[in-house]
């Protein structure tokens, strides 16, 4: 028996793969030269080359089809998925992939898809129960510290969203794996969304604050687990703000409008999820210069307003020298009023007191003696009280300009420079090698040369009590002599 099977012995024909594959290309082109198909579109492409390559199914059978790019144009519909069509061509075989396929030469809707009727019902269902309604729908949170992620595990959409994620700016993710396509993926996908929200804060495992259900692209029915009622209605149940990124951008499906986001896809739901952490750090630090520009203007702008106003205040001491003087005209005029006042009293007493007897003159100008004296203690009080009055008012007057006074600021460590026409130097633009100028301390001012070199810090000088030996000579300016207010 073995030897009847030999290669060498038997007579079978032996082909080659491209024989029998060309022999099989000509029988079914031969058999079914010309066939018409009633079918749903589904997958439906245009490629480039402007070929359409589409897939024609019903409820139990698919076949692949295509139509070459002149009979696409002369069509006068557009195809899309879903969509029930009458095709008129023939079958062949592709070679390359051992498939089978018709290349469809004509094509005429023929309805709507079942599929595509069935996914309209449940839409207005859905709608009318007010799942789609976008007054439900949540604001997803700036900057999740934790995101949960429905998809499968090894597929390239997990990759695509962590990759998007390290770029802008890394994120704790956690990944519910679920099946995508298949009778069992619907109920995966509902279960993973309330899993999620099932979560407790501060429990082992973190509860995110955003879920991204995703998905790549497929046609309807590679998408069909997204459009069932149960992920729908767990979509629009779910507390936590959720991105639906399923298929690609021309792709809808009804977990779409009950999500509080839609991402044309799961690349763009990670780009919607968070911020460019770059970004984020150049708007901080721009706004930190912005406030450090805005201080130190505000304060360069009270420091030339106190300088202003410091130029403005006159000397203490002048001020206080004013008032004195002024004090001591107005004592010598009240003292000179006070005894012009007193002789022409006198002298009215003394002319009435001629013509009185000289019982009655004794007696009244014992009596007008009495009042004299007495009027003249009241004045001498009355006198006294201005004085400490005014005296008090010029001692406030006096502490307020001290307080005021730059000699205050001085007494703490602090020096003028005046420059050759007695003006203050402010800048170190006025420290011109070799120019003489005063410096003035709290105790008197010392004449001094700039050198031009960069400042060094001072050694401490010798207690010899002499200040500026190196650069200056003192020349101590004698303090205003306070004259008495009284």
């Amino acid at each position: 028996m073995s030897e009847s099977y030999n290669s060498g012995s038997s007579n079978i024909h032996e082909y080659t793969v491209s024989e029998l594959s060309g022999a099989l290309k000509r029988t079914v082109e031969d058999i079914f030269g010309h066939v018409r198909v009633r079918a749903e579109i589904s997958g439906l492409k245009r490629a480039a080359s402007g070929h359409v390559y589409l897939t024609l199914k019903d409820d139990r059978a698919v076949i692949d089809g295509v139509m070459w790019r002149g009979t696409a144009d002369r069509l006068s519909f557009r195809p899309e998925d879903g969509l029930e069509v009458v095709c008129t061509g023939k079958l062949t075989t592709y070679p390359g992939r051992s498939k089978y396929q018709i290349v469809i030469e004509a094509m005429e809707p023929a309805g709507v898809g079942a599929l595509m009727a069935l996914l309209e019902e449940r839409k207005k269902k859905l709608a009318a129960e007010g799942l789609f309604d976008p007054a439900r729908k949540r604001p997803l949170p700036y900057l999740p510290q934790v995101i949960g992620v429905v998809t499968s595990p090894t597929g390239a959409v997990i990759r695509d969203i962590l990759h998007r994620l390290r770029d802008r700016f890394p994120t704790h993710v956690l990944l519910w794996p679920v099946l995508v396509q298949g009778d069992t993926a619907a109920a995966q996908i509902a279960e993973a969304i309330r899993g999620f929200n099932a979560l407790e804060g501060g429990g082992a495992i973190p509860r995110p604050d955003l879920l991204i259900v995703a998905r790549g692209g497929g046609s309807l029915e590679d998408l069909w687990a997204f459009n069932e009622e149960d992920v729908v209605r767990a979509a629009a149940e779910s507390r936590i703000p959720l991105i639906s990124a399923v298929g690609h951008e021309t792709d809808t499906t009804l977990i779409d409008y009950a999500s509080d986001r839609r991402a044309p896809t799961p690349t763009a739901a990670a780009e919607i999820a968070v911020p460019v952490r770059s970004e984020l750090l150049a708007y901080v630090e721009d706004q930190d210069r912005r406030i450090r520009r805005s201080l130190s203007r505000a304060i360069s702008d009270r420091r030339d307003r106190l300088a202003g106003l410091a130029r403005g205040l006159r000397d203490p001491a002048s001020l206080i020298a004013e008032k004195t003087q002024h004090l001591d005209h107005l004592d010598s005029r009240l003292r000179q009023s006070v005894v012009g006042n007193l002789n022409v009293k006198r002298h009215q007493y003394m002319g009435a007191a001629a013509n009185l007897r000289p019982q009655l003159l004794h007696r009244t100008l014992g009596q007008y003696g009495d009042a004299l004296r007495q009027a003249e203690r009241q004045m001498t009080r009355s006198i006294l009280i201005r004085r400490e009055r005014a005296a008090d008012r010029l001692t406030a007057s006096a502490r307020l300009l001290e307080s005021l006074s730059f000699r205050r600021v001085l007494k703490r460590g602090y020096s003028i420079v005046w420059d050759e026409a007695g003006r203050p130097i402010s800048s170190v633009g006025g420290a011109a090698a070799g120019r003489r100028v005063e410096i003035e301390f709290s105790d008197g001012r010392a004449a001094a040369t700039f050198d031009g070199a960069a400042p060094k810090r001072a050694a401490a000088a010798p207690p010899s009590g002499k200040q500026g030996e190196t650069t200056a000579t003192q020349k101590p300016k004698p303090k205003p002599k306070q004259e008495s207010l009284f």
